[in-house]
């Protein structure tokens, strides 16, 4: 606790029954073990301790001069700044504590003050909260560009960029101290999960579109899961194949060839016969090397349809974890009422922040006089 600095008061005032108070303000300043987890929403119960040390009941008596709810009232009307915090409540108790003095038991009075002080989040909202939900939302809806067409990683890229830039330059406003981590930095680290999670889905995505046609066929197991169930799932169902054969209009007879190319024509002397037979040879490389080229386009239409089916999946994993943590955060956030329960210290404390106005009356009992001096500290 810092030196009292108020202004000295050189006058009392005495009344008619005898009584004196003294009006002497005192100037408190105080600190509180802030509980930051709900940051910025938090709401901070701060206690204000008076009491004596060197004299007993029998001295000194300390009693509050007012209600607690004028207190309450005179406090927030004679608040010189209205900062960072807002003074929510003032609630009081006194207790007396008991000590040994040379074999004799000595009652002390002390009263406890509990204030409790909410931030005003405003500033964190604006600063913090809305910008970090606006990245979070473009990264969702860049989903929806094409990733065979749009470079959509080096987007994604430049989004992670710029948070990790916005988190630096935010830095100054989020607390240091505390005996927890704040939740506002749990939500900063999970936008940013997100943000590099859906990089590396975009990375897989695009290998699978751009390098499908070297790839081996597509696994059964994956043809099973994928193509079929979880294409189902998100609405893109596998497409049937349908084997076109081109026939000739003319030729009005089918003639079946069995046993390797060019041998039926192996006992044929004739030169057109020969012709025919590397005709037919060339003929066959041809159709081989279409069958070849065909199974190649399936293979990479099968690859790319399994990116198409992870992409749209993960989209709505990424939207229905976006949603659930969101959730999470602001259920946790709600601001608790402003009655919360305060529980005494056991020990003496005062802490305070920033300090309030609190009042007591401390009256002093002499055996000479019906009713002693009384101390009114502000």
């Amino acid at each position: 606790m810092d030196e009292n600095r108020a202004p000295i008061v050189p006058y009392v005032y005495i009344k008619h029954t005898g009584k004196v108070r003294d009006a002497e303000p005192v100037r408190v300043v105080s600190s509180c073990n802030l509980e930051i987890y709900t940051f910025p929403f938090d709401v901070q119960n701060c206690t204000f301790t008076f009491n004596s040390y060197i004299h007993h009941m029998s001295d000194i008596r300390i009693i509050l001069g007012k209600k607690v709810e004028d207190i309450l009232k005179r406090s927030i009307s004679v608040l010189s700044t209205e900062g960072e915090w807002e003074l929510m409540d003032i609630k009081s108790s006194k207790f007396n504590l008991s000590a040994l003095d040379q074999g004799e038991s000595n009652h002390y009075d002390e009263l406890y003050f509990y204030i409790v002080l909410r931030r005003r989040a405003t500033l964190y909202v604006v600063n913090l909260l809305i910008p970090s939900f606006f990245l979070i939302t473009v990264d969702l809806f860049s989903f929806l560009l094409p990733p065979e067409n749009v470079d959509r990683s080096s987007f994604k890229m430049s989004l992670i960029f710029g948070y990790s830039v916005f988190l630096l330059i935010v830095n100054d406003l989020l607390p240091v101290t505390g005996s927890t981590i704040p939740l506002i930095n749990v939500f900063f680290a999970i936008c940013l999960a997100l943000m590099v999670a859906s990089l590396l889905e975009t990375i897989l995505i695009t290998n699978l579109l751009v390098a499908s046609s070297n790839f081996h066929p597509v696994p059964g197991w994956v043809r099973v899961l994928v193509l079929r169930f979880m294409g189902n799932l998100v609405w893109l169902p596998q497409k049937s194949r349908e084997d076109k054969i081109i026939c000739n209009p003319v030729a009005g007879v089918s003639v079946v060839q069995t046993g390797e190319p060019g041998k039926m024509w192996a006992g044929a002397g004739d030169p057109a016969l020969a012709e025919l037979r590397n005709l037919g040879n060339e003929l066959q490389s041809i159709r081989l090397h279409m069958v070849q080229h065909v199974d190649g386009n399936q293979i990479s239409q099968d690859w790319m349809q399994v990116g198409y089916i992870l992409d749209r999946l993960l989209f709505g994993v990424y939207c229905i974890f976006i949603t659930f943590s969101f959730i999470v955060i602001l259920i946790i956030w709600n601001p608790p009422a402003s009655g919360a329960a305060l529980v005494r210290d056991e020990e003496p404390s005062h802490p305070t922040d920033p300090p309030a106005l609190v009042a007591a009356v401390v009256r002093a009992e002499e055996p000479t006089h019906p009713a002693g001096p009384a101390m009114d500290p502000g």
